[in-house]
């Protein structure tokens, strides 16, 4: 019985191999936030695994960058210019991957901006609702005209780019906080709630990702703590075991996975990508 069992899976395995299809073969994918940084990255990661990527942001030169570059490696994707934070850019970002492929069954909601870094006795009212806007209200609006696509596809995949920033705070970023738990907190709810329509709903948590956008907030932490850049820089590495930040492709990775048929029974999870650190 052991040797059968051997057997058995050494062909599984080679018929594994053989097959060698993409992860995302014939999957269509809006990835918001793509016109840099993450963004620009998941939407390449997606389409070298075979998706055909609708590439959506507000700035019109970088997205059509981004798109640009995936048609150049031989893949298909559109550029879509709006702002997911509101009811008519979400809207217009859905009905363009609808009118471009014909269907949409994966969301990858990245789009956000940090926000400022400031004590929450600074931070005004329009600040707060720029901030959650951005990042939460542009998610709960793309899934919202995003999955009647998905049901009537019969299938779906919606990945929320929350941060461990939503699990455990971060000082003078009360705003991008609030936000990113309400991301989290959204991925429990839509799971629960869309799983009998075979879509599947997960956020992934990066902590420190090299990047823009890092090395804006602790020059913003820096500041205001009244330290050197580098002594801040030093201390998001040295909490991690690894000992180093995570990188874009990291959590790219990760995302296309978890849309793919291999992640088909991972759903309601919120999954730290932390270079080792304890989430």
């Amino acid at each position: 019985m052991i040797v059968s069992h051997v057997h058995e899976e050494s062909r599984t395995i080679r018929t594994i191999r053989e097959v060698n299809v993409a992860l995302l073969d014939g999957r269509v994918a809006i990835i918001t936030g793509a016109s840099k940084g993450i963004g620009r990255v998941m939407a390449q990661r997606f389409a070298s695994e075979g998706a055909k990527v609708v590439c959506a942001a507000r700035s019109l030169s970088l997205v059509n960058e981004t798109a640009a570059l995936i048609q150049a490696a031989g893949a298909q994707a559109i550029a879509v210019v709006a702002d997911a934070g509101t009811e008519p850019g979400a809207q217009s970002i859905v009905n363009a991957g609808l009118a471009a492929f014909g269907r949409i069954d994966t969301l990858v909601n990245n789009a956000g901006d940090g926000g400022p870094t400031r004590p929450v006795q600074d931070y005004t009212v329009d600040e707060w609702f720029y901030t959650i806007n951005s990042c939460l209200t542009s998610a709960y609006l793309c899934a919202r005209f995003a999955v009647p696509a998905m049901i009537a596809a019969g299938r779906g995949a919606i990945v929320n780019i929350a941060s461990m920033a939503g699990r455990r705070g971060l000082p003078y970023r009360v705003g991008y906080c609030a936000a990113k738990a309400g991301q989290i907190g959204m991925t429990y709810g839509l799971a629960i709630e869309l799983g009998r329509h075979n879509v599947t709903v997960n956020a992934i948590a990066p902590g420190a990702v090299a990047g823009d956008r890092i090395d804006r907030a602790i020059a913003g932490q820096a500041e205001l703590r009244g330290i050197e850049v580098d002594r801040v820089r030093q201390s998001f590495i040295d909490r991690s075991p690894l000992r180093r930040m995570s990188t874009a492709d990291d959590i790219s990775a990760l995302a296309a996975f978890l849309c793919s048929d291999l992640a088909r029974n991972i759903s309601g999870q919120c999954i730290p990508v932390t270079a080792g650190e304890p989430a």
